[in-house]
């Protein structure tokens, strides 16, 4: 399928799994969260529909079936322009949440962790990108407030030199 076939389009994975052991369920958990899914009920979760997306649901739902659990993955097109898009502003607010997160932890950082702080941040930032599919006005000023962490990081590591 190509980006224009997918266009309005969500891939869905509809799951269940048993309460014990509890293992499994927590690593397929946290995988959702890594991804940044919305989620649309009890055991079911959406994401943009692209390649990339789609090979991730797919994966998860064979890491279910492993552990003795049932998935199925969809293809499946919102019905109004509104649900949709209340679909992307819950996505859009979770990301905004987290890059608020990210502009407190840089504004807050103290000069003896300071490096260590735009290491850390440097990679959230790169984390949430990748689950980043609606991007509110919160990327850009996290951006600019670990690129203001950086600037005298950058400065005193060119003065040792």
């Amino acid at each position: 399928m190509s980006s224009d076939d997918q266009a309005g389009k969500w891939v869905l994975l509809a799951y269940r799994m048993p309460r014990e052991p509890s293992r499994p369920r927590i690593a397929v958990w946290r995988k959702l969260e890594r991804l940044g899914v919305a989620r649309l009920g009890d055991g079911l979760v959406a994401l943009p529909a692209d390649a990339r997306t789609r090979e991730q649901f797919d994966w998860i739902a064979e890491q279910i079936a492993e552990a003795e659990g049932s998935a199925t993955v969809w293809l499946a097109t919102p019905s109004t322009s509104g649900q949709e898009r209340q679909i992307a502003t819950g996505m859009q607010a979770a990301r905004a949440a987290e890059y608020q997160s990210v502009i407190d932890e840089a504004r807050a950082a103290g000069e003896a962790d300071r490096a260590r702080t735009l290491r850390r941040l440097r990679g959230e930032m790169h984390r949430i990108g990748r689950r980043d599919f609606f991007p509110p006005q919160e990327r850009e000023a996290a951006r600019m407030a670990v690129e203001a962490l950086a600037d005298p990081v950058d400065v005193n590591e060119q003065e040792r030199a």
